[in-house]
């Protein structure tokens, strides 16, 4: 596996990779790799001959009041990660290396991002888009892996990817669970033993949205009041937002009559965990 510090070195490599025809897969993350990822990276690898994993703690993704300078950083881990599942390039530039000292262009969403954790994270999915935007450029890839439990991103790639019509082809990374349904998350290792225990109510509170609506519950409202008393039971537990909305256009529906996406963000102290279900009707 070959490690990339700068663009060029990147780009340098690359050119190798490319060199006999061989197909690229890119995996983005911002390090601090878990089963989560690497679920993904086996994906990439099943797509594409190259996969090349990104490790980026991106600045411009997080607001003033949220966890940057805090957020995991286990490079060692990572490499021997990244190793053993077979990637052929890890590219792990430091934010002077991706972002010039005068910059001053982004990607800014016009729609997607005004609902679920746009409407809590103000400029987060600017951020977002930006940089994979950049790694787009920089990698050049064919295929692009990104996980399901991060959805709203998703969908936000997915659109971009559509607009500025970008040669990627978007695939996504089913969500990875922990034995008791909490969903895996870098930010998992925030939580104390007794967050641990309740951050379970977040795949609860989407079951219980899930299996009403099963049961013939199509009203969102009521869907959405199942989520909510789920966690209000869990003492740690602060709610940011329990959210069902169009799966395509994220925009508010009274009753499930198309694909939904059932979403929620909750905070334990220093950690706020996501989580989602989509809900098609018969």
């Amino acid at each position: 596996m070959r490690i990339s510090y700068t663009i060029d070195e990147a780009r340098s490599a690359l050119r190798e990779l490319r060199a006999d025809g061989r197909s690229v897969a890119l995996v983005p993350t911002m390090g601090a790799l878990h089963e989560g990822h690497l679920s993904l990276i086996r994906l990439a690898r099943e797509a594409a001959d190259a996969v090349v994993v990104s490790l980026f703690v991106n600045p411009t993704q997080f607001g003033p009041t949220e966890d940057f300078s805090a957020y995991p950083r286990t490079m060692e881990q990572d490499l021997a990660a990244c190793e053993a599942e077979g990637v052929s390039l890890l590219f792990a530039p430091d934010a002077a290396r991706m972002y010039a000292p005068d910059h001053s262009t982004y990607v800014t969403p016009e729609s997607l991002d005004q609902v679920l954790c746009g409407a809590s994270r103000p400029g987060h999915f600017r951020g977002v888009l930006t940089v994979v935007a950049k790694l787009f450029n920089i990698v050049q890839p064919d295929v692009a892996v990104f996980g399901e439990k991060d959805a709203q991103q998703l969908r936000l790639i997915e659109r971009m990817v559509r607009d500025l019509d970008i040669p990627v082809q978007i695939l996504r990374g089913p969500i990875v669970r922990e034995a008791d349904g909490l969903a895996i998350s870098s930010r998992n290792r925030y939580l104390s033993s007794e967050e641990r225990a309740e951050a379970v109510c977040l795949h609860q509170a989407l079951e219980s949205a899930q299996a009403a609506f099963r049961g013939g519950e199509q009203h969102v409202e009521t869907l959405k009041g199942l989520m909510m008393n789920r966690i209000s039971e869990a003492p740690h537990a602060e709610l940011d937002y329990a959210e069902i909305v169009d799966d395509a256009t994220l925009q508010p529906v009274r009753r499930i009559e198309v694909p939904a996406l059932a979403a929620i963000a909750v905070r334990f102290s220093r950690a706020r965990l996501i989580d989602n279900m989509v809900l098609v009707p018969d």
